[in-house]
C-alpha cells in the first residue's frame, strides 16, 4: 500500500507563474468516506480527514518555476490537527505552453516528512508532463479540448530504479470558454516497478472537476470516487490561487 495520502490532487499542465510573479495556491482535500485504517502504524487516517497545503510559486524565467509547499497540515480523527512537513519544487516547462498544441515539462519535488505523514523522512517525486491543446477546425461547433498525462514516479531513495512507485495522473478537459472548463481526471497508484500491485491493492480514483479563472482568483473544485477497495471511496478537493504581485 502507498504509505501516505496526498496533499495535492492536481494534474500539471505546464503553465507556470509569469517571470517575476509570486503565486499562492491553497490546496484543501476532504475525504468524507475513506480508508478507516492508516496506511502504516501511527499514520494519518484518511476517513473524514481534511488535508491541505499552501503552495508558493515564483516564476524565475519563462521556462522555470520554483515552488515551496508549507505548511502541509491535516485534521484527522486519529491524530487531530498536525503539521506534516514541507516540500520544495523545481518545474521546467516548454515556454508559453498555453500557446502551443503540444506541450511538455518535468517537475521535481523533494519532501521532508513528519512521522505521521510518511515513515520515511525524505521522499521525492519526478513528474513528467505531456499534453495537447486541441483546437477545433474553423467552422466546427466543439470547444477546445486539453489532454494531459503526468506519469509520476515517487521514490524514497532506497532500492534503486525498480523501487520507484508508479502513480500516474491524467486529465481530459473541455473548455467552455476562456474562464470555464469541465474535466475528467484519474489518479492511480500501481505500486513499485519491481512488483506492481495486484488489481485489488492498486489505488484508482476517477474525478469530475470544474475550473473557473478570473483576474482576481482561480478556482478548481472536484469530487473523486474510488474504483478499488484500496482507494478512498469519496474525496472532495478545492484549489484557490492568485498572483500576489
Amino acid at each position: 500500500m502507498a504509505f501516505a495520502q496526498t496533499d495535492e490532487i492536481q494534474v500539471y499542465d505546464a503553465n507556470i507563474a509569469e517571470q517575476g510573479k509570486l503565486n499562492l495556491m491553497l490546496h484543501n482535500n476532504f475525504t468524507p468516506d475513506g480508508q478507516k485504517t492508516p496506511a502504516f502504524p501511527g499514520g494519518v487516517e484518511s476517513n473524514k480527514a481534511l488535508v491541505g497545503v499552501a503552495e508558493w510559486a515564483y516564476g524565475v524565467t519563462d521556462w522555470f518555476e520554483l515552488g515551496l509547499y508549507v505548511p502541509l497540515y491535516s485534521f484527522s480523527q486519529n491524530d487531530g490537527a498536525t503539521y506534516n512537513g514541507l516540500k520544495l519544487r523545481w518545474l521546467f516547462v516548454r515556454p508559453h505552453s498555453a500557446d502551443h498544441t503540444f506541450f511538455y515539462g518535468v517537475n521535481f519535488e523533494f519532501s521532508i516528512n513528519q512521522p505521521q505523514w510518511d515513515p520515511r523522512r525524505f521522499t521525492s517525486e519526478v513528474r513528467p508532463i505531456v499534453g495537447w491543446h486541441l483546437k477545433p477546425a474553423e467552422g466546427a461547433h466543439w470547444k477546445p479540448v486539453d489532454i494531459i498525462i503526468n506519469p509520476i514516479m515517487d521514490t524514497a531513495y532506497v532500492g534503486g530504479v525498480k523501487s520507484l512507485d508508479f502513480a500516474p495522473a491524467m486529465r481530459v478537459a473541455y473548455n467552455l470558454s476562456d474562464k470555464w472548463a469541465v474535466a475528467a481526471e484519474e489518479y492511480a497508484d500501481y505500486g513499485p516497478l519491481r512488483q506492481i500491485y495486484s488489481a485489488g491493492r492498486q489505488s484508482h480514483q476517477i474525478w469530475a472537476v470544474m475550473d473557473h479563472n478570473s483576474k482576481l482568483i482561480n478556482i478548481e473544485a472536484g469530487v473523486g470516487f474510488g474504483l478499488t477497495s484500496a482507494s478512498d471511496k469519496v474525496t472532495l478537493k478545492l484549489m484557490i490561487s492568485r498572483d500576489l504581485n
